[in-house]
């Protein structure tokens, strides 16, 4: 598969997001190649963006898969944070894979203030009916959301927590850590902000080391952290000698997978709707933690699992 493909830094994404996404014709920094057979390119070119861990890579090369058998040629461009890219969707990005909760509620808080009460409830699809008026503010339609799903989550080492007897979240209530997170954890209420208010923890500082990355890993081995932002289907834990603590107060939303697309390009190119659909109604929970343990623990590469699973499941 021949996807034009940029993984940004969040000091020059927004900037490459322009240059790169302002013209179909660009030229690609990065080409991936999974040797599979090309459709005819005669729909043009769909821009694909999304956040750069495990998890959103192999969504993103599944998107540009069954979207290039549809026709269209992907250009995917991937970033450190949702902020980047939302400042220029829609205008220069057409499909992001997303997740219910962490988009409805963004939207909530752009439009209606940092302090807005959460929108987001437990059925997937009744979270986007409810933030009809945020997408349709934005430009934006989320498409049918998938019985996959992944909400943020928080780990510790073994050792921690056999020696402190901390399981769950609400254990650390009182206790003073560092949180090794994504760079926008802060004030976010499935983030730092949630784990202050809703769980008593004495957030001393934040090290905005990346959502699941090795960096975020390394930095609570090391014990330069105690707590570490990741997945619920992160599948590199337990070789790492990490483990999740359990959210028993329940702060974090509905996360299902759901494509979002542009309203303008998806008026223009209807027939992008039921592949992505398609392949959302395959997906579990299950098949996200054991792709990302492909990647993250054997070391394939994201585009690799994303073309097998693909095949195996009958969409390309």
């Amino acid at each position: 598969m021949q996807t034009r493909r940029l993984l940004a830094g969040v000091a020059v994404a927004s900037a490459a997001l322009l240059t790169a996404c302002g013209s179909s014709s660009s030229t690609p920094t990065t080409a991936t190649d999974s040797g599979g057979s090309s459709a005819p390119a005669d729909k043009g070119t769909v821009r694909i963006s999304g956040q750069n861990f495990t998890e959103a890579e192999i969504v993103a090369d599944m998107y540009a898969a069954v979207l290039q058998k549809a026709g269209y040629t992907p250009s995917v461009h991937l970033v450190d944070t949702r902020d980047v890219y939302m400042k220029i969707v829609p205008d220069k990005i057409d499909v992001v894979p997303e997740y219910t909760g962490s988009i409805v509620e963004f939207l909530n808080g752009t439009y209606n203030g940092s302090t807005a009460k959460p929108i987001t409830v437990s059925d997937p699809q009744a979270t986007i009916d409810k933030a009809q008026p945020l997408l349709k503010k934005k430009g934006v339609t989320l498409l049918d959301p998938s019985p996959a799903t992944d909400t943020n989550a928080f780990f510790v080492t073994k050792k921690y927590s056999d020696d402190n007897n901390v399981t769950t979240l609400s254990d650390l209530k009182g206790k003073s850590v560092t949180l090794a997170a994504a760079p926008d954890c802060k004030g976010r209420l499935d983030c730092e902000g949630g784990l202050s208010s809703a769980y008593g923890i004495h957030i001393t500082k934040i090290l905005g080391l990346g959502y699941a990355s090795q960096a975020t890993y390394d930095s609570v081995l090391k014990g330069e952290s105690q707590l570490g932002e990741t997945s619920t289907t992160d599948g590199t834990l337990e070789s790492q000698g990490l483990v999740l603590l359990a959210d028993d107060q329940h702060i974090q939303p509905a996360q299902n997978l759901v494509p979002m697309v542009s309203t303008q390009f998806l008026t223009a190119h209807p027939d992008v709707a039921d592949p992505l659909n398609q392949l959302m109604a395959k997906l579990t929970t299950d098949d996200l933690t054991q792709l990302n343990a492909e990647v993250s623990v054997d070391r394939q590469k994201p585009e690799d699992v994303a073309q097998k699973w693909l095949s195996d499941a009958g969409l390309i």
